[in-house]
């Protein structure tokens, strides 16, 4: 997670979708305009790839897609000063947010506790220490001090995070947040939302995480590359009413060798080098976002429990690109229920 002085895209997803076979697709299908918006979400690239017949259609959904956005950055955005998370940070409290905000929050609290705060928004003050450091010592081998970071890591709790609808506040002096782990996947699934309102049927959408609305209008699904370690594309992931998203060390560093990065283990304060790259795909972009964050950050053994434990809000699969060795796929689908038969005396599925 990091904040305004973001290095570059915080994520590092590259999306194919829009490149790839679409000069090759079939006659009935080429006669579909693909609309295509390109521009900027908390800071990184963003696009949205519209098939419509209707220009006028299509550039009026667009329009009202990037104005949603746009309402949407004045709450979650690091990137403005006057958005309600800097408020929060600057204030320590905000009363009465917005239903944007309070949601963010609530889905924020909600993958915390799924994730055994491997996934934590109040990282921010390790953010803060790191990028201060780096400032004043750009080629440094040995990061913060070890009083430094225990003392920024004393104000690192999920749990000392108040969220309510008259109130969002800090239970303790010095904390601060970042929504940049949730915020981009929450607001691509907002934009998705609107598409399918619109009657959307085939789109891409990547707000920083990407999400698909039904298949190409070849019949085919969506196509998502995923890096490895070094931002290379390592595999694709088909796409269809899914999203992705992937977490990486390189995408935003401190400093030339990449040892220090913006993905903090919220347990040490340190920066997480478990793995060189997580991607995952879930039903929502939200889920995705928080999700490839809190697997970056966990040991590799504990990877596959998290992600059967995330698994029960819908099926989800990461491809984990080591340091060293093949990458590894894993996936993982919500467990049957199983209910007590009063006529029986076991159970059944």
């Amino acid at each position: 997670m990091s904040g305004a002085r973001a290095l570059s895209r915080r994520r590092a997803l590259a999306v194919l979708g829009a490149a790839m076979g679409l000069p090759l697709l079939p006659e009935r299908a080429a006669s579909v305009p693909l609309w295509r918006w390109d521009g900027h979400a908390l800071g990184a690239a963003a696009s949205i790839c519209l098939h419509h017949s209707d220009g006028g259609r299509a550039r009026a959904l667009i329009t009202s897609c990037v104005a949603e956005l746009r309402r949407l950055e004045a709450a979650l955005s690091l990137y403005r000063a006057d958005s309600e998370i800097c408020r929060l940070n600057r204030d320590g409290h905000i009363q009465n947010p917005s239903g944007d905000m309070l949601a963010t929050m609530r889905a924020a609290q909600t993958w915390s506790a799924r994730t055994a705060g491997a996934f934590d928004p109040t990282v921010q003050p390790l953010w803060r220490l790191y990028a201060d450091h780096f400032a004043r010592e750009p080629h440094d081998s040995l990061g913060p001090d070890v009083k430094a970071l225990a003392a920024a890591r004393a104000r690192v709790d999920w749990m000392s995070l108040d969220v309510s609808a008259r109130r969002i506040a800090f239970a303790r002096p010095g904390m601060a947040a970042t929504l940049n782990g949730i915020a981009q996947g929450f607001i691509t699934d907002r934009i998705v939302d609107r598409l399918r309102e619109g009657g959307i049927e085939s789109t891409l959408v990547d707000m920083g995480e990407a999400a698909a609305i039904g298949l190409r209008p070849d019949g085919r699904p969506w196509c998502a590359g995923v890096p490895d370690g070094r931002g290379a594309i390592a595999a694709t992931f088909p796409l269809s009413d899914r999203a992705i998203a992937t977490s990486a060390g390189f995408a935003t560093r401190f400093e030339p060798s990449g040892r220090f990065h913006h993905l903090f283990d919220p347990a040490t304060g340190a920066c997480a080098r478990h793995v060189a790259a997580v991607s995952v795909a879930a039903p929502n972009a939200t889920a995705a976002d928080a999700l490839s964050t809190a697997l970056f950050v966990t040991p590799t053994p504990v990877m596959p429990d998290l992600l059967r434990r995330a698994a029960q809000a819908g099926a989800v699969e990461a491809f984990i690109q080591l340091h060293d060795g093949p990458p590894l796929r894993v996936a993982a689908s919500p467990e049957p229920s199983v209910h007590a038969n009063p006529h029986s005396k076991g159970t059944e599925p």
